[in-house]
């Protein structure tokens, strides 16, 4: 901290996160955990844009959707992933002020941006489902990318919106958080003043959007499945499948993300527990649960794991040794 004008008040330039545990046993359990279902969301997400990127099969706007869910999932897992698996062993785990802004800068636009991009994604199915007929023409790749930067552009005004009334605000006394990253709940309450009104406007602006967004899509799915069973055919069965899929990401997204902002009892230790999930464990699930659920997906990978050992043969066919030796 640094003292302000020589009185007995001081400024707060860095913030104390009181992480999780301070069992040994439990932080390693935790190191080893963390840092596998890290590994496996990044390689997961990354090879799920590769191969769509690879497979002109997949060359589809679903897809293109899908490979932009994948690559924003890896930003969700790098905010405070990293960090918090190098603080497990930290006994003073500190973040400075610039930093923690920093933070929920990229966990907010990014968050919201995915927000946006999950009712994208509900919309593109309801026009594959419902006009089948029409979708690759209101679906051109031209659309996509539209929607797209629409979500970015969302994302990145429902961050700033917050950060402009909390950015300035007067820190001068506590500065520990009750967790392992910075959030707005955590961030505005440290703050030496009257934090009432900003309090509203982060649960008006993360929580009920969560809410409203959540009961949207919820409802656009619920409609869309309506509509599939009234015109139930040999391709319902797999409407149904990616149906299936989308709710079950739409329900661990938004669900911790409700809790968090319209949890009525704040003080409980609940958030950070909850954050873990909306961190870690569902860009880490979002892989699994399109691969497993998804046919073309599966065959494509094949093709793609088929192309590489291909290519590692030829290669090694090819080597000057191999050559040499023959």
């Amino acid at each position: 901290m640094k003292s302000m004008d020589g009185g007995n008040h001081s400024v707060v330039s860095e913030f104390l996160l009181l992480g999780l545990t301070n069992s040994w046993e439990i932080q390693i359990l935790l190191f080893l955990s963390f840092t596998m279902f890290y590994i496996a969301t990044m390689l997961g997400n990354l090879l799920i844009v590769l191969t769509i990127i690879s497979d002109h099969h997949l060359h589809s706007p679903m897809y293109f959707l899908l490979a932009n869910l994948s690559l924003i999932d890896t930003g969700v897992s790098s905010i405070a992933t990293p960090k918090m698996v190098y603080d497990l062993f930290r006994k003073q785990k500190v973040i400075s002020l610039k930093g923690c802004i920093t933070q929920m800068f990229f966990i907010h636009t990014v968050g919201g941006t995915e927000m946006v991009l999950l009712i994208v994604m509900a919309y593109d199915r309801y026009i594959a489902i419902c006009k089948p007929l029409h979708y690759l023409t209101i679906m051109s790749l031209r659309v996509c990318i539209s929607l797209l930067a629409i979500a970015w552009t969302i994302g990145l005004i429902h961050s700033v919106a917050q950060l402009a009334f909390v950015v300035n605000l007067p820190f001068c006394g506590p500065n520990k958080m009750d967790s392992f990253y910075c959030d707005f709940p955590q961030f505005i309450k440290l703050a030496c003043t009257d934090t009432y009104r900003l309090e509203l406007l982060v649960t008006a602006n993360s929580g009920f959007i969560s809410l409203g967004t959540f009961f949207i899509l919820i409802v656009s799915y619920i409609f869309i499945l309506v509509t599939v069973q009234k015109h139930s055919s040999g391709g319902s069965s797999k409407a149904l499948s990616t149906l299936s899929a989308h709710i079950t990401v739409v329900v661990f997204f938004f669900g911790p993300c409700i809790i968090v902002y319209v949890w009525p009892f704040p003080t409980l230790p609940i958030d950070k527990f909850l954050a873990i999930f909306d961190a870690l464990i569902t860009p880490f699930l979002n892989p699994i649960i399109y691969t497993f659920r998804n046919k073309e997906m599966k065959v494509a990978m094949k093709r793609l794991f088929c192309k590489v050992l291909s290519f590692r043969k030829h290669s090694f066919m090819h080597s000057p040794r191999n050559s040499d030796s023959s």
